[in-house]
């Protein structure tokens, strides 16, 4: 009896288990919508991991997981490595007394001197969560010194994600966890693997630019070398898709990609009057893309 390929998703009845960190641009309000245009494949890669939203809610039989993020990558792999551990010691950094402005500013310059002078890269990663649940609107955002310089979010209860930890440490004991450009993980794919992309998406107007993620930002340059690593591997079998916003820079990234374009819900804005539905797309890239377009054309 021929192996059957694990499902990409989770069905649409299963509840859908929310990330660790609060991670702008975070996937959990698409996730219906993005894991049904996933195929089967033996296995999944992410070059661009942010709050491992999608992973956690796919059930493929291994991963590559990565980000050029390297304290995100930190926190991922204590969280695998020390599990319920380093969960507890993270939970010591919530409570109501670390709930204030003063309480953030003093972590969130700690976080920063572990960087300009040294210190534990464990206290670093345990910091790493406590800013993302306490900062506003879950931003990761550094400086051009890589000083992370997100404001608090001044939120009336912060809840420690416990479970959410757990589910992680689970998820990772099937994934392989790599820090690093997003062309290098890419290249690992073989036919048959499935290549999700989320990059630092292209703004939608000249304010609207978050791509700060890292100090070295996600250039235009960055996005045609994903546009071009994505077609390359389509053409040797490997299914890959990219999300992004919908725009004609992104049209033109993607015109050899069939495109699926949709609305989303933009949460990032101070101002809440402004938070209107933005234009989103996925690109695909490989044999799924060739199989769809010849379905449309029968």
């Amino acid at each position: 009896m021929t192996k059957q390929a694990p499902k990409a998703a989770s069905t649409s009845a299963e509840p859908r288990l929310r990330a660790a960190l609060k991670w702008a641009g975070g996937k959990y309000s698409v996730l219906p919508k993005l894991l049904a245009s996933f195929p089967d494949a033996p296995r999944l890669i992410e070059p661009f991991l942010g709050s491992a939203v999608v992973a956690l809610n796919t059930n493929y039989s291994s991963y590559i997981l990565s980000d050029n993020n390297p304290d995100l990558v930190a926190f991922y792999r204590h969280i695998k490595k020390e599990g319920h551990t380093f969960i507890k010691a993270c939970e010591s950094y919530f409570s109501e007394s670390t709930n204030s402005r003063e309480a953030y500013e003093k972590y969130r310059e700690q976080y920063n001197r572990i960087l300009l002078h040294g210190g534990s890269r464990r206290d670093r990663a345990m910091l790493l969560l406590y800013l993302s649940r306490h900062g506003f609107n879950g931003l990761y955002r550094v400086n051009s010194k890589g000083l992370y310089n997100v404001p608090h979010g001044r939120y009336a209860r912060v809840k420690f994600p416990r479970e959410e930890l757990i589910n992680l440490h689970k998820k990772f004991q099937k994934a392989e966890l790599r820090h690093g450009d997003f062309e290098g993980t890419m290249r690992l794919a073989q036919p048959g693997d499935l290549v999700y992309c989320d990059p630092a998406y292209v703004p939608l107007s000249d304010t609207a630019n978050f791509s700060a993620y890292t100090k070295m930002g996600f250039s235009i340059d960055d996005h045609r070398r994903l546009a071009e690593t994505a077609r390359e591997l389509g053409q040797a079998g490997i299914n890959v898709v990219i999300s992004n916003h919908d725009t004609e820079v992104s049209r033109e990234l993607y015109k050899d990609a069939r495109i699926d374009a949709f609305t989303v819900q933009r949460n990032i804005s101070r101002d809440a009057n402004n938070r209107n539905r933005a234009p989103e797309l996925l690109a695909f890239f490989g044999p799924v893309s060739k199989q769809r377009r010849r379905r449309r054309r029968e």
